[in-house]
């Protein structure tokens, strides 16, 4: 019960493959991570970033947490942007949500869930303030899809007035924040149109992004 061996030989089986198709491929590896893109998701196990965008380890530094969550008071969420902006110069920061997000149907209810009660307040302030949007939708589903949207443009919004990403526009650096989600359904991508390379861009990319129809 202690022991995992299958997920063992899994991953002897995986190197392997890996190996026959780049025998250098751990040993560059090794020698450190560029990767250009900063994924911030949702902790879902039904999501992985790497394998939905089709790329391999080293060429994307992941975050997630519960409803892919941006807020100033995570410090954690916060140092993986700085190190990634900083350090490692990343030049997209993707924030990816994803349909049917148990985070976000949870916050759409009264019910208390114990300790992420806390967490799910953030995306509760959201459905607030979104309000008139979301009465207009009588469809439960559409709603509650609607929402995870709308939870992916605020959090894309939080990464773009996050300290790091406003010091490196003011820099003049490389760097663009995007909003995308994710149907589980189907396995495919869908861009939000909130792409945001600079501080004069967000209030346009906003207001597009939240006027779209679902």
């Amino acid at each position: 019960m202690r022991l995992l061996p299958h997920l063992i030989e899994n991953n002897r089986t995986w190197a392997k493959n890996i190996l026959e198709e780049d025998p250098e491929f751990f040993s560059k590896l090794a020698k450190g991570q560029k990767p250009e893109i900063l994924w911030i998701g949702c902790a879902d196990s039904r999501v992985p970033a790497n394998q939905i965008i089709g790329l391999k380890p080293g060429e994307v530094f992941v975050h997630r947490n519960i409803a892919n969550v941006v807020v100033h008071s995570d410090f954690n969420c916060q140092s993986v942007m700085e190190y990634a902006v900083s350090a490692l110069q990343v030049k997209h920061i993707i924030v990816c949500g994803h349909y049917g997000c148990g985070g976000v149907q949870a916050a759409t209810q009264n019910n208390h869930v114990g300790l992420i009660d806390g967490w799910l307040r953030h995306i509760r302030d959201i459905r607030q303030k979104h309000d008139e949007l979301l009465q207009g939708i009588d469809d439960e589903n559409q709603l509650l899809d609607r929402l995870c949207e709308l939870n992916v443009v605020e959090q894309a919004l939080n990464v773009c007035h996050s300290t790091v990403v406003q010091e490196a526009w003011e820099q003049g650096r490389e760097l663009a924040v995007h909003g995308w989600i994710y149907a589980i359904k189907d396995g495919l991508i869908r861009d939000l149109n909130v792409t945001i390379a600079g501080t004069d861009e967000i209030a346009d990319a906003y207001r597009v992004a939240v006027n779209q129809p679902s």
